[in-house]
């Protein structure tokens, strides 16, 4: 027997099937995790659209899980346990509670999965790896000042009413409040809270839970603090139109102006009628499809994403929808909104 041949075809066989093995590693699917706070609302269906439409356009697999209700944290746990076991690269989650779900986000990253939060940042931002999120403060702070633009010198004196998601979950909420502050003019005091602000313009706030119910009640109750009230922000748009309804109520719907954040289709039609006066809108179908992304680039590469410069979050954009636009407050109308909306 010549050693020296066998040796050489063990040598090129074991080769060959590391080769084979390596070939079979690399194809491996990657697998992006996507977990919202419910599968019902608009928003969170358009961040679905928006990973699955990136995650074909790779060739990477996307699993999405969704919470049966809004602050369903057990089924968001089970989601991230689910995805830990099935190997996945990154997980995109939507915490319904930013605190509670830390423990399983901790977890994940022990596995060495990448953990992207979007939309609303964890508690503390820090445990998740990255959040993409529209800048909050800025689209509270565009339609601040487009309502003082709106009113003139009367903003110096208008009184001012806050429709506001939940009092007990205010982490994107307080950024669009305060944000709305600081653009119409009133001081914020302490921007990452609100209740502290002495402006005699305040006439209060209220907690809707971002629903149309809960604007018409918060705003009938406003109104018998201030029936002279002249400005309302409004956490989402449902709220807005909630708050359009109980003022039409009272006969005062053309002496109040209404602003929002989020860009849905409705929100923007809700525009184009004049129930709303100017809204923010986010891009939920944006912030996915960089996340998945992301978490492409991390299985490839090992590279984590970066937040934009000035800021401790990557953001996803926001721009201002009115069909009243106000000088030196970039916006675009309602009907090229309309091209750009969801839901």
């Amino acid at each position: 027997m010549n050693i020296k041949k066998t040796v050489a075809r063990t040598a090129a066989a074991a080769l060959s099937l590391g080769i084979l093995a390596s070939s079979a590693s690399a194809q491996e699917p990657i697998i992006v995790g996507l977990i919202t706070k419910t599968a019902s609302n608009a928003f969170f269906a358009k961040m679905d659209e928006g990973a699955q439409a990136e995650a074909d356009r790779l060739g990477v697999e996307l699993r999405s899980f969704a919470g049966k209700f809004d602050g369903d944290n057990e089924t968001q746990i089970a989601a991230i346990e689910n995805l830990i076991a099935a190997g996945a690269s990154g997980i995109l989650i939507v915490a319904s509670d930013t605190k509670a779900i830390v423990p399983s986000i901790e977890r994940a990253r022990a596995a060495g999965i990448l953990v992207i939060a979007l939309d609303t940042p964890l508690d503390p931002a820090e445990a998740a790896d990255a959040t993409f999120a529209t800048d909050n403060v800025m689209a509270g702070r565009l339609i601040g000042q487009w309502a003082a633009g709106t009113l003139g010198d009367a903003a110096e004196t208008t009184k001012v009413a806050f429709l506001d998601a939940l009092e007990n979950q205010p982490t994107v909420d307080v950024a669009r409040d305060q944000g709305f502050m600081m653009g119409f003019g009133i001081d914020a005091k302490d921007p990452s809270r609100y209740l502290d602000e002495d402006d005699p313009r305040i006439v209060g706030h209220r907690w809707g839970q971002g629903s149309e119910e809960g604007g018409r009640t918060g705003m009938e109750m406003l109104l018998q603090q201030a029936p002279d009230l002249g400005v309302v922000y409004t956490i989402n748009e449902p709220t807005a139109a909630g708050a359009f309804e109980a003022l039409k109520a009272a006969g005062v719907q053309d002496d109040v102006l209404i602003t929002s954040v989020d860009g849905g289709c409705p929100g923007v039609r809700d525009v184009q009628a004049g129930v709303i006066g100017a809204t923010a809108m986010q891009f939920p179908l944006k912030m996915a499809a960089l996340g998945v992304e992301a978490v492409v680039e991390f299985a490839r590469t090992g590279e984590k994403p970066t937040p934009t410069e000035g800021l401790d979050f990557f953001d996803t954009g926001v721009k201002l929808v009115t069909d009243a636009p106000v000088e030196g407050v970039p916006s675009i109308t309602s009907e090229e909104a309309l091209e750009e909306c969801w839901g």
